[in-house]
């Protein structure tokens, strides 16, 4: 992986590594005899320059810069071009997702000789076959010393051997996913052992944790904190039976910022406490559907950078837990609350956010039933309010709609389901919120086409949504992502373009690669149809957008 600047001299076939530094411009002096110039030879110059090359003079750096500038598909065709474009372009690439499939261990010698600047990778497989082991891993972890960035989806025949040996070759990782894995405890530990620089950490069904180390014990391990302790700033644990020995991770992690826990067994008001009783510097944190109740809010309640809370269908939570974090959490800025329809959050707790939370900009809430009162208090005090939505509430009618209208002037997104509100609410907005620039409505069947087509002429510029006989599937649901709430920052960004074997390339109308695309791919590395057949979604990983996407099917910004 040692890897220098090319020469200005040196040949088109070269094999030196590529360096990425600023690109650098190189000019070839030409001395030009004034005979040259007379009309005799006006020919022969312009043979001349036609027939010269530049392209091959240019740096394998400025080459490497130029296919970063271009499309999926044209850099991938730019590969089939000559030998050197084929290397150039392997070791310029440093995003890969590949199918981790136990037949893929042959093949990696080959694929990450070719590309061997990797430094992000994400390996998955199907659940109805075999993956990868831990020779491969092991393999892997050698040939992408750099790797900084590591996701593994369904990888049932990893054990804690290979963790650490993956731990000890990739010590420079920076942020580790895993979801449906068999490795335990000892592999954790020895990740978090070895890798000092890691920041954030996202673990789901880790199947290989109920005892010790996967070994079917039934000792109470615990994960962390480890070296790693001071550098994470986020963790996010998913659908765990043994979150429990993460606890001294998570209270050890110094500097942590971003904190979720979603449906994990167990009782995390303890862990909580001892989050809120030392000093720390969480500004985000997650909680769905766990055993959490006002104790563990009031421990919430001592973290005072908090801006960002969700509170996902967690029925213990009551009003006296809200209004604790209302009032010491001043830097509260997006508030999601599922009520889960069990009244027990209400017109208490959302004044006591509309009193103490002036720096609020996003609030959600589903399954709760507020009054005028508290929608009111709201809308007068948090004026920089800018994104709202409001979900299967049974109290909320035209009175607090128009009073949202009036009042929320900083109001930029609304979204609005199943609610009892009829055109009467509606039509506010045609005067109302005065920044207001997109309005969703849904199962809504008090509001009409007609008051919708007239909104839309009456604020031209506005954007209005309007879906009242939408049928209800999967009831009113605050989780974000298969996994529950948003995971930026923690998963993967997404894989825009998926191509067989690490090369971008343009998909089908049906979002998959084309035969021609795999075909062209599989010519240029040279692997023969058996190969071929366990390279897939090898492409770039490209950070995931900001867009929230709501049960409502409204995205807040």
């Amino acid at each position: 992986m040692g890897q220098s600047s090319s020469t200005p001299g040196s040949s088109p076939g070269s094999t030196h590594r590529l360096s990425h530094p600023t690109p650098t411009t190189h000019h070839r002096t030409t001395t030009v005899r004034p005979e040259t110039l007379s009309p005799t030879n006006e020919s022969s110059s312009e043979d001349l320059r036609s027939d010269a090359d530049y392209i091959s003079e240019l740096p394998d750096e400025c080459l490497a810069w130029v296919f970063q500038s271009l499309s999926s598909g044209d850099r991938k065709a730019c590969s089939l071009v000559c030998r050197r474009w084929l290397m150039v372009e392997g070791q310029s690439r440093h995003r890969m997702s590949l199918n981790a499939q136990s037949e893929l261990l042959p093949l990696i010698p080959s694929l990450f000789s070719r590309f061997d600047s990797v430094t992000k990778l994400a390996l998955r497989c199907d659940r109805r076959t075999v993956s990868i082991n831990d020779d491969a891993l092991t393999q892997i972890s050698i040939r992408c010393p750099n790797l900084t960035r590591l996701k593994l989806r369904s990888c049932r025949e990893l054990t804690d051997l290979g963790m650490a040996s993956l731990a000890k070759n990739c010590k420079g990782l920076k942020k580790f996913s895993c979801g449906s894995c068999n490795f335990g405890v000892k592999g954790m530990n020895a990740l978090l052992n070895h890798c000092s620089s890691l920041e954030e950490i996202s673990v789901k069904r880790l199947r290989g944790g109920r005892g010790g180390g996967g070994d079917g014990g039934g000792s109470a391990e615990t994960i962390g904190p480890g070296l790693a302790g001071s550098s994470l700033k986020t963790i996010c644990l998913k659908e765990l039976y043994n979150g429990q020995c993460f606890g001294p991770l998570i209270v050890g992690a110094k500097n942590l910022r971003t904190l979720k826990i979603l449906r994990c067994l167990g009782d995390w008001d303890r862990v909580l406490e001892m989050i809120g009783n030392r000093k720390n510097s969480v500004v985000e944190i997650h909680l769905e559907r766990l055993e959490v109740s006002d104790d563990g809010l009031m421990a919430i309640s001592n973290c005072l950078d908090l801006e960002i809370l969700h509170l996902v269908k967690t029925p213990e939570c009551t009003n006296i837990g809200i209004v604790s974090v209302a009032k010491q959490c001043k830097l509260l800025r997006k508030l999601h609350i599922d009520g889960w329809r069990t009244n027990r959050i209400g017109d208490e707790g959302l004044i006591a956010i509309a009193k103490h939370s002036a720096n609020l900009q996003e609030l959600v809430l589903i399954g709760v039933n507020p009054s005028s009162v508290s929608l009111e208090a709201i809308a007068t005090n948090c004026q920089k309010l800018e994104r709202l939505a409001l979900c299967g509430s049974e109290t909320i009618g035209d009175t607090e709609i128009s009073c949202i209208a009036v009042k929320c002037v900083a109001l930029k997104k609304l979204c609005i389901k199943a609610c009892p509100v009829s055109d009467e609410g509606i039509e506010g907005f045609a005067w109302g919120c005065p920044n207001l620039v997109k309005i969703k409505v849904k199962k809504c069947r008090g509001v009409t086409s007609d008051l919708a087509d007239w909104l839309r002429v009456r604020r031209g510029s506005l954007v209005v949504n309007l879906d009242a006989n939408e049928v209800e599937t999967d009831g009113l649901d605050a989780s974000t992502s298969d996994g529950g709430a948003q995971e930026d920052g923690v998963e993967f960004p997404s894989i825009v373009s998926q191509v067989t074997a690490a090369v971008d390339a343009p998909s089908s109308s049906n979002g998959r690669p084309s035969m021609a695309t795999k075909s062209s791919f599989i010519f240029s590395l040279g692997l023969g149809s058996a190969e071929a057949c366990l390279l897939c979604s090898v492409g770039d990983i490209s950070d995931r957008s900001s867009v929230v996407h709501y049960p409502c099917g409204f995205d807040l910004q």
